[in-house]
């Protein structure tokens, strides 16, 4: 996994998995996969909501080790199957209505690459500088790690 600030505003998470491109996918985008991957080793995922579907939206609650729950929710703007998906990402605070929040726009890309493998590209573009390094101040990058480890278990599992 490489982390890098293409801008002052955009954080680029790129990846490759050793398994094809509609596999990689297909654990992005399935709930009951999606429930066993996104809380990465940080926890269990206790609520998956997906419409996937350009103004669909989706929610995942993750519970903490301690029992904190940490939610987000966003709403879909582009799906292109196999290829590409682009949504809004809101952190849910407490006391705020998550309707008045704007969250970062995110930009998935799944290109195939020779030998089965795929090159996952995630651009997080956050609108300032100050959220973008919030995020990277966050522990997102051990998080990160953890769902992507999982990703290509899951990826594996089914071949």
């Amino acid at each position: 996994m490489q982390i890098t600030t293409p801008a002052d505003d955009r954080i680029l998470i790129t990846h490759e998995f050793d398994a094809p491109r509609h596999l990689v996918y297909r654990v992005w985008t399935s709930p009951e996969l999606v429930s066993r991957w996104w809380s990465g080793h940080r926890g269990t995922t206790t609520e998956v909501e997906l419409d996937l579907r350009p103004g669909g939206r989706w929610r995942y609650v993750l519970k903490t080790g301690d029992g904190t729950e940490v939610g987000f929710h966003g709403e879909y703007r582009e799906i292109v199957p196999d290829e590409r998906i682009v949504y809004t990402e809101v952190y849910e605070l407490p006391g705020v209505d998550p309707d008045d929040v704007d969250g970062p726009l995110i930009t998935v890309t799944f290109t195939a690459l020779d030998g089965d493998r795929t090159r996952l590209e995630l651009l997080t573009v956050t609108g300032s500088p100050e959220l973008r390094d919030t995020i990277l101040q966050s522990g997102m990058e051990v998080g990160a790690q953890g769902q992507l480890e999982i990703i290509q278990e899951l990826a594996d599992s089914l071949r």
